[in-house]
């Protein structure tokens, strides 16, 4: 699992059968301290997150894993929004 921040919308008319209803959404991977790693990877939301969240997205075989996205072509998932983050035991982030 890795966290990230959402940055965007991906809007695609033409695409698989299996990822019709699905939002694809960008995401900069961050850092525990929230600073970006200014690396961005496209994931298929499976809990309603929105631009500015910080979420939790995990990839490979276990993007399949969330009840909804087990025969969904995918290989990064967003399976929460993050309400805080304790870093070194600071909090680092907290949802408003």
């Amino acid at each position: 699992m890795e966290l990230a921040k959402v940055e965007g919308t991906i809007v695609s008319t033409a695409k698989s059968e299996k990822l019709l209803g699905y939002k694809l959404l960008l995401l900069n991977l961050i850092n525990p301290d929230m600073s970006s790693s200014n690396n961005y990877v496209v994931a298929v939301d499976a809990v309603g997150a929105g631009e500015g969240e910080v979420v939790i997205v995990v990839r490979g075989s276990s993007a399949r894993q969330a009840e909804k996205l087990t025969n969904v072509p995918t290989d990064s998932s967003i399976v929460a929004i993050v309400d805080s983050v304790e870093f070194k035991g600071k909090v680092v982030f907290r949802k408003s």
